[in-house]
Formats: structure tokens, sequence, C-alpha cells
């Protein structure tokens, strides 16, 4: 049982952390589709940033573009399983909350593809 006045804390905190940081990726990694075709993106179009003649600064930009792509993903995601968890019957404000996520990560899309286009033309 969690018990709020005895919360780990300095290392020990960061550690487990980190711990519940490494079993969501894995989670991701072996349970959702889009996260994998999003860390795909990324690990496609970040050496491609070393070919075009940018700045860092502007590299970076475009590299952070598609995290946050991904990290919309992660709260699509979350929001998606906290519904799940509450009920899996239908319900007009379940398919409302993980609509809204999917907006959210459809307009993070259109964001990052904004931005690549803006610093590459």
């Amino acid at each position: 049982m969690f018990d709020a006045n005895n919360k780990p804390k300095g290392l020990v905190r960061i550690y487990r952390a980190m711990l519940n940081t490494a079993r969501a990726f894995k989670w991701l990694f072996n349970n959702e589709s889009a996260f994998r075709q999003e860390l795909l993106l990324l690990l496609l179009v970040t050496p491609l940033t070393f070919v075009f003649n940018i700045s860092i600064s502007e590299q970076i930009i475009l590299i952070l573009a598609v995290l946050f792509v991904i990290f919309t993903e992660i709260v699509n995601t979350a929001i998606e399983a906290v519904v799940d968890r509450v009920g899996l019957e239908i319900h007009p404000l379940s398919g409302l909350a993980k609509d809204l996520g999917s907006a959210a990560v459809g307009l993070s899309l259109i964001m990052a593809i904004l931005i690549w286009v803006a610093v590459l033309v």
C-alpha cells in the first residue's frame, strides 16, 4: 500500500523513477504500434538533420518537434489506459476523452510538419 508520508527521497526516488520510466517505455514499445512508428520516425530523421545546412539550434528544434509527437502519444496512451481502467463499457465521455487524446496527437503531428517545413524552406 502506498504511504504518502513515507515516500522515497533523494537518489532512491530518482532510481525508482528511472525504473518506472524504463518499464513504461518497454510497455509502449511492446504494445503501441503508433509509438513504434513515431520512434522509427525519430531514428530516421535525427541523422537526416545532419545532412541539411542548418544550425545546431535548428537541428535541435527539428528533433524536438518529433519528440513532442512521441510525448503526445505517451499522454494519449495514458488517457486511454485510465479510461479503460475506469470501465470498458461504451460511454460518450470515455469516447470523448479518447478522441481528444487522438486530436492532440494529430495536432502535434501537424505542428511537427510545419516546424520541419519552416526550418527547411
